[in-house]
């Protein structure tokens, strides 16, 4: 799923999921077409204006099954941050992780073989850049066979079901995203 409202040719995007979004609601941020996981809708705009100002660091976790088996010396570039673009990335935080068994099965399934050598990692960044994790996993030589991200700050995914959505209170969002209490009106 592509994640805006407009059309993207051959794809499902936002508008094709059984959800009634109000009409000035857009996505923070981005998931690719080939990405799962924790998508934020909001039409508050200090929450998309915090989250995607690079002022405003905050964590995005990433569940990352990559080709092969990387050793933990193949993995410190990502921690130390590695150059995309010519320009440094910030450190991230980089485990490996037994396989999310709570996820559900990949579409298509990746062949046997395939399955068989690949890895699963945690991956916390600070920023956003385009495909940031994809591109980090393949610079190291490990390409990402799938990519979930499962929290933005202290906005934990707890579902996997897909094309899944809740309305979250705003006092929720703001405590959770920043750490701040909302009172309600």
């Amino acid at each position: 799923m592509v994640s805006r409202f407009g059309r993207a040719p051959g794809a499902w995007t936002l508008k094709h999921m059984q959800y009634a979004f109000p009409p000035d609601v857009y996505p923070v941020g981005r998931l690719d077409k080939d990405s799962e996981g924790l998508l934020l809708l909001t039409n508050d705009r200090e929450i998309h204006y915090r989250l995607l100002h690079p002022r405003f660091r905050h964590e995005r976790e990433y569940w990352v099954q990559v080709e092969g088996k990387p050793l933990e010396a193949e993995l410190r570039p990502l921690r130390e941050g590695i150059f995309l673009d010519g320009k440094p990335t910030l450190p991230a935080a980089v485990e490996v992780i037994e396989t999310p068994v709570q996820l559900p099965r990949r579409i298509p399934p990746l062949p046997a073989w395939r399955e068989e050598n690949s890895t699963w990692l945690r991956i916390v960044l600070q920023e956003g850049r385009n495909r940031q994790v994809r591109r980090m996993t393949a610079a190291v030589g490990f390409p990402t066979l799938r990519l979930v991200r499962v929290r933005i700050q202290g906005l934990r995914l707890k579902t996997f079901t897909p094309e899944f959505a809740i309305k979250i209170p705003r006092h929720i969002l703001y405590e959770s995203l920043f750490g701040e209490r909302v009172f309600r009106i």
